[in-house]
């Protein structure tokens, strides 16, 4: 990779949502759905989604900053799932799917923190945004069928019911950013 792509790291919500959504946009090259944010080393999702290990469905995001900001990664993370759900979206319920931002540097940690400022003055949401901002430690790639989900499992009634309706309203919203194939 050359020295534009740079790695963020969100958490929201059922990782097979926010990869589909972030893999199809313009500067993204690459993004692995994994687990952070816990208390074992190399969990696997059988104990993840007990809620016990502390760790969140996360997905991290290799992009070329000279396509695509930080911010603007931001954006897509909050438009695309619900921010003031404590440890839930939709019918997807607890801790491992909490909203967090799990930050590498100081500089987007400001970033995060900037973001949810103006969201919170702007009035974006209707209730309180509980996204947590925290220092990224270790991050466990999921197991392999878990990586690019959507693009392999489209016909399965989670991806039909769930992610095939985000997905559209995202398109909808950011056809100026997604890549062309």
């Amino acid at each position: 990779m050359n020295n534009d792509i740079k790695m963020a790291t969100f958490a929201g919500g059922c990782f097979w949502c926010t990869e589909a959504v972030f893999m199809r946009l313009q500067g993204v090259e690459k993004v692995v759905s994994g687990y952070t944010g816990g208390q074992i080393k190399n969990p696997a999702y059988r104990e993840i989604c007990t809620g016990r290990t502390g760790h969140a469905e996360a997905i991290q995001i290799f992009y070329d900053e000279q396509v695509i900001s930080f911010k603007e990664l931001l954006e897509v993370f909050f438009a695309t799932h619900d921010p003031t759900t404590l440890n839930r979206q939709g019918n997807d319920v607890g801790t491992q799917y909490r909203s967090s931002i799990f930050y590498n540097d100081d500089l987007q940690k400001e970033e995060a923190e900037q973001f949810i400022e103006y969201l919170k003055k702007e009035q974006i949401f209707d209730a309180p945004i509980v996204t947590e901002i925290v220092s990224l430690g270790a991050f466990y790639n999921a197991e392999d069928y878990h990586q690019n989900y959507y693009n392999q499992n489209s016909e399965e009634s989670y991806c039909q019911f769930v992610i095939n309706p985000k997905l559209k309203k995202f398109k909808e919203t950011y056809s100026n950013k997604l890549k062309t194939i």
